[in-house]
């Protein structure tokens, strides 16, 4: 027995030594931790549990049976975070450079099944080559079989990617169907093709930052969501966004206790919206003032400024946010803003988190680069996504609310369920000054000092439609209330929804704007 114990542990540990000493130095030198020290920080500690520590690759072409190493280059298993369950995957660069195999692939979609089956989250630790050239097609095919994961654990169990190295061709679509996407600054980039072949096809210098880096992904592409300083704190910020989350589809999400009187009041939101209504404000303060112990966990804050979107708490409950910015392109929606929008509050729907939506929006962004871009078809996967919802949505008027971009963020006639209003709301087809120019064009045009005439009946028709109490009479407002109460309005409404039920009609799936 003692040579059976001492065989065992020989192996165990050759399995934790992955590509060898002198590669983990190389790993570390370049900045990175290994992938099982990734594993260490993210899960409580002492709760791994590793899964197929001994798998190894069967590939005999090209001398590859010479050459196998316990493990095949991904750590895998399960343990907690916080107490609560979490599968992971940890790719192990110094093994092959993280490249994917057979084995490799069928390690990795046992986790994932075994993810769905018990209803817990996957977490992804990305630092590979590609495929593994040697094996050929059943490389290709251990990639799909992951992406067909991917796609059916979508909206059952959430999944999260962490790019913590190279992660180039064929392995970025398993990150882009996952639901969050974190990368490191400067040790982690993600392209379709590098910049070699970006050189000899299109002429284009670029260096890998540039091409596919971090930011590049955080702020012009949108592929990524969060962009953390080093893998340290990536794992980290990956346990904070886990705390908001529920196991699964048939779950709530956890409530974390808060001193947080539910019914503070804040008088200084009184005075954050300014009175002359082009003049920004920040609504990212409104909603800090308004959340438990002012915690807002911002999603993609590098792109589409336009619009805020992440997580917060009420009272202990999580919530998702979707605000409009009016510090950038004054809160308009465009394009790029309507798809952020639009992506959170599916997930939000899908994982039973209710919705609150801070609007101030003078409208769609106009333009011929908007239009030719599409946004009639982007804007409307917003609208989309706000009409399917059947989670809690409470929604709460700021100032503007006009046109089109009233309707689609959560109003009461796409079943948002409380609507509130500050006295400063103004919901209308248009501006007054837009409104005016049509309305009264002629009378403007006849008049002796046509300046005066304008100014005259754009003061009217700001006082007679750039309120908010012509949608309160129609009950399209459901109460009109003082911004400093704004604290306690929301926490007794999500009280009020809390048992909610709402259903839409049966089929096999929707057919989205894509």
């Amino acid at each position: 027995m003692e040579e059976k114990i001492k065989q065992f542990k020989k192996l165990s540990e050759e399995a934790e030594l992955g590509g060898g000493l002198e590669r983990i130095k190389k790993q570390h030198n370049a900045g990175k931790l290994t992938a099982r020290e990734r594993i260490d920080k993210l899960l409580d500690k002492g709760t791994f549990v590793e899964l197929d520590k001994f798998v190894m690759h069967r590939c005999t072409n090209f001398d590859m049976q010479k050459t196998k190493i316990l493990g095949d280059g991904v750590v895998t298993g399960y343990g907690k975070v916080n107490g609560r369950t979490v599968f992971v995957f940890s790719q192990d660069f110094t093994v092959f450079g993280g490249s994917l195999s057979e084995m490799f692939a069928k390690k990795i979609c046992k986790v994932m099944d075994l993810a769905v089956e018990v209803g817990a989250p996957v977490v992804g630790l990305n630092d590979s080559g590609g495929a593994r050239i040697q094996e050929g097609v059943m490389s290709l095919a251990g990639y799909a079989e992951i992406f067909l994961r991917n796609s059916l654990s979508s909206g059952v169990v959430p999944q999260i990617s962490a790019i913590m190295g190279p992660c180039a061709g064929g392995a970025v679509y398993s990150p882009a169907l996952t639901d969050f996407v974190f990368m490191v600054k400067e040790t982690s980039y993600m392209f379709i093709t590098g910049p070699e072949v970006v050189k000899t096809v299109t002429s284009e210098d670029v260096t890998k930052e540039e091409l596919g880096g971090a930011m590049t992904h955080n702020s012009k592409s949108g592929v990524a969501h969060f962009a953390a300083e080093n893998d340290e704190d990536c794992l980290l910020r990956i346990r904070e966004l886990i705390n908001f989350l529920p196991q699964n589809n048939m779950e709530d999400p956890p409530i974390a206790p808060t001193k947080d009187d539910p019914n503070r009041t804040d008088d200084s939101l009184n005075k954050l919206v300014p009175e002359n209504p082009n003049q920004p404000y920040d609504m990212a303060e409104i909603i800090e003032k308004v959340v438990d112990d002012g915690n807002f966990f911002e999603v993609q804050e590098h792109y589409a400024k336009n619009i805020i979107i992440g997580f917060a708490r009420l009272n202990g409950k999580t919530i998702g946010v979707v605000a409009n910015q009016p510090q950038v392109m004054a809160g308009a929606l465009d394009m790029d803003s309507s798809i952020k929008g639009a992506r959170f509050v599916r997930f939000c729907d899908a994982f039973n988190i209710p919705l609150l939506t801070f609007v101030d929006v003078p409208g769609f962004m106009p333009g011929v680069q908007q239009e030719y871009g599409g946004i009639i078809k982007h804007g409307a996967k917003l609208l989309y996504a706000y009409c399917e919802a059947t989670v809690p949505k409470v929604t709460v008027i700021t100032r503007k609310a006009y046109g089109g971009a009233y309707d689609v963020l959560s109003s009461k006639h796409i079943r948002g369920d409380i609507n509130y209003a500050y006295p400063t709301a103004e919901i209308a087809v248009m501006g007054p000054d837009g409104a005016v120019q049509i309305l009264y064009r002629k009378k403007i045009a006849e008049a002796k000092d046509p300046d005066a005439m304008k100014k005259k009946m754009t003061d009217e028709y700001r006082e007679r439609f750039a309120n908010p109490y012509r949608a309160a009479e129609l009950g399209y407002i459901d109460e009109v209330i003082l911004p400093e109460d704004t604290r306690p309005r929301l926490i007794q409404a999500y009280e009020l929804l809390n048992n909610k039920r709402q259903t839409n009609p049966p089929k096999k799936h929707d057919n989205l704007p894509l």
